[in-house]
């Protein structure tokens, strides 16, 4: 008995015994001083539970890896996104309520041959051509102008396929701007029905060259008011018709 008391430890239990106390040591030391790092932690074992509230912070996330999914519905607010970095691309314009100084602009619409608002169409008129001859240039609310050109005369002609309407229109010489009477045309029909040729210039020594507005109410209510200008020798194009009338039909 007196021998295994006094037998002393051999080198390699020291040894062992050194480096358990080391180990055990050190894990302690790196819990003590904070010095654990993701090396140290099984992947998917840190949950929310084990975050203290508002310690992550932007620094913490790598760049790119927050996903939808990974935030909560309606937690996000206007002072979460920062200025001018939301795109047409970025919203839903289906999820967009209407603005309210717009609810008065849904009579107005936008198309490539005509703006409407409030009931009133606008509609362009544009010819340009050679020789042609009862070439419709406009047709709306019953009302349709046809022009005819050949060897540089241009005619602007009316008519209409609504009975018991009216026309007038008032023409003057675009190429001398004086407004003498012998320029200044007024025309009138105050019984226009189907069938009839409205001849705008009504005067044989009206200038091609002219501007016109125009007047016309339908037999059924409706309402054109046109602006146009006439030339015979614009370019290339020897029969010219441009404008725009304002329709309440």
């Amino acid at each position: 008995m007196k021998s295994i008391v006094r037998r002393r430890p051999s080198p390699a239990l020291v040894i062992s015994l050194i480096a358990l106390f080391i180990s055990l040591g050190g894990v302690s030391y790196a819990v003590a001083t904070g010095s654990i790092d993701s090396r140290e932690i099984k992947d998917n074992t840190v949950r929310t539970v084990d975050l203290r509230n508002n310690d992550v912070r932007t620094r913490d996330l790598r760049n790119n890896e927050v996903r939808g999914r990974d935030i909560r519905n309606s937690t996000l607010q206007g002072r979460d996104v920062a200025l001018d970095t939301l795109t047409g691309d970025d919203i839903d314009e289906s999820r967009l309520d209407k603005v309210a100084t717009a609810a008065n602009a849904d009579s107005a619409q936008t198309a490539n041959s005509a703006l409407s608002l409030n009931g009133l169409r606008l509609l362009p008129i544009k010819h340009r051509s050679g020789n042609v001859t009862g070439q419709t240039v406009f047709d709306a609310a019953g009302l349709q102008l046809a022009v005819s050109c050949a060897g540089g005369n241009e005619q602007l002609q009316a008519r209409t396929t609504i009975a018991g309407g009216e026309i007038t229109v008032i023409s003057n010489d675009a190429a001398a701007a004086d407004g003498t009477a012998t320029q200044l045309v007024h025309s009138l029909d105050d019984d226009f029905d189907p069938g009839e040729d409205f001849d705008l210039e009504d005067t044989a020594t009206a200038s091609d060259d002219r501007i016109y507005q125009l007047h016309y109410l339908g037999g059924n209510g409706a309402d054109v008011t046109a602006q146009l200008i006439t030339d015979d020798d614009l370019g290339a194009s020897d029969c010219v018709v441009s404008g725009y009338a304002v329709v309440a039909d």
